[in-house]
């Protein structure tokens, strides 16, 4: 087991196409750190240069106390487990996770042990003779991990090993992922673009975009601490809800105005994938020019919050709320009533998901539980725990103002706007 360190690491392609920017990561011994993100961030990249599978353009990569740079992939002590198995046909479950040991003229008796081990450990002995094509997908994904367990190395590196499979295996898999992590308490490095996946099983979580690493911090403070819009809006479902609009100052006090961008457009990376591929997998951004209608909502700024967005009256900003946030019912007095027009529910079980709209946002996202009675198209009263809102600057990134703790990893953010 050893630490992994990652000190300004970059990949460049063809063209100055720069996959990984500079970033700076350090993984503690028996960590389990899961890089996450969109399509294109660079989390896979990431994990191949540390494997040796992608040579590195700029920086240093230690596996323990060894600069790895120029060691091959064989050499590096790491075991990993891809997305596709990568099993051989030909050969039983037993000889496929003994094969890389066999190359290593590891003695016959030792190889015995450490397959039979491993088995054990993951309840596959009673398949130690059947070949790849007579097992399910996740019997397939568990010798792909016993193959990478029984080299006993040095960190397993995961590329999203899960996305083969239904809905249902993934969650008993990870769950089992998660146990033998517990277990074997190996230095781990996982890859996936499931945010779900990502919070349950990891350590910490590395939010990746563009390259660069937007916050590397445990589920819980990546979640109700969120570095920046983006992080904000990637980690969640359903996702954050953002409001454009402005910090007013009213009567001496202050408030948050609901806003109108015109000539809105997609901005930033999601313009770019929506151009190409008619489709985005991260959080869509609009930007515009920001108006102040009358007919939109005004909500109280949070007592904690007016030091910290003094210096942001009168420019444009995003309120963010997480749909678990809005209620239907005012179960206590600091929730802020919001006007709003029932649009869609989704039954969920003991909870429904209802969309909601503003006189000027559209689309608007509060779970709540499954008793209350909405009829799609009827105005109600919504009710904001703005205790529990977060404020941004404008832009795909714009940085939390209102975040309590500070992350090495958070990406700059943009800068400030003024109303038009």
């Amino acid at each position: 087991m050893a630490q992994v360190h990652l000190e300004s690491v970059s990949k460049i392609y063809a063209g100055n196409v720069r996959a990984v920017n500079s970033i700076d990561l350090a993984i503690k011994d028996q960590e389990f750190i899961v890089l996450v993100g969109p399509s294109g961030c660079g989390k896979s990249t990431t994990l191949r240069m540390v494997a040796g599978l992608e040579e590195i353009s700029d920086g240093v990569i230690r596996i323990g106390e060894r600069i790895v740079n120029d060691v091959p992939p064989k050499d590096r002590d790491i075991a990993m487990v891809f997305q596709n198995y990568a099993l051989y046909p030909h050969m039983t479950v037993y000889k496929n996770m003994a094969f890389g040991l066999k190359l290593r003229k590891m003695p016959k008796d030792q190889i015995h042990k450490r397959v039979m081990d491993a088995a054990t450990i993951l309840g596959i002995e009673h398949l130690l003779e059947r070949k790849p094509k007579a097992l399910s997908g996740g019997q397939r994904q568990r010798v792909a991990v016993g193959r990478a367990i029984v080299r006993e190395p040095a960190a397993f590196l995961f590329d999203e090993p899960l996305s083969n499979l239904d809905a249902k295996l993934r969650v008993t898999t990870r769950a089992e992922l998660k146990r033998l992590h517990q277990r074997l308490k190996t230095t781990t490095i996982y890859v996936t673009h499931d945010q779900e996946e990502a919070m349950t099983l990891g350590d910490r979580i590395v939010v990746m975009k563009d390259g660069l690493i937007q916050q590397a911090d445990t589920p819980l403070i990546t979640y109700n601490s969120p570095a920046n819009r983006f992080v904000a809006g990637f980690i969640g479902m359903p996702p954050m809800n953002f409001f454009d609009g402005a910090i007013i100052l009213k009567d001496g006090e202050m408030f948050f105005k609901e806003g109108r961008l015109e000539n809105a457009h997609v901005s930033g990376s999601a313009a770019k994938k929506l151009a190409k591929e008619g489709e985005v997998d991260e959080p869509v951004v609009m930007t515009g020019d920001l108006t102040l209608p009358p007919n939109g909502f005004t909500l109280p700024i949070p007592e904690r919050f007016r030091d910290r967005l003094a210096g942001k009256v009168g420019s444009q900003i995003a309120l963010g709320v997480r749909p678990e946030h809005i209620h239907l019912t005012q179960t206590s007095q600091s929730f802020e009533a919001l006007p709003v027009k029932i649009m869609v529910t989704e039954p969920l079980g003991k909870e429904m998901d209802v969309y909601l709209k503003t006189e000027l946002h559209d689309h608007v996202v509060a779970r709540v539980e499954a008793k209350h009675i909405v009829s799609p198209g009827t105005s109600a009263t919504a009710y904001v725990d703005l205790a529990k809102s977060h404020f941004f600057e404008p832009g795909e990134t714009g940085l939390n103002l209102t975040r309590e703790t500070t992350s090495p990893n958070q990406a700059s953010s943009e800068s400030s706007h003024a109303i038009a």
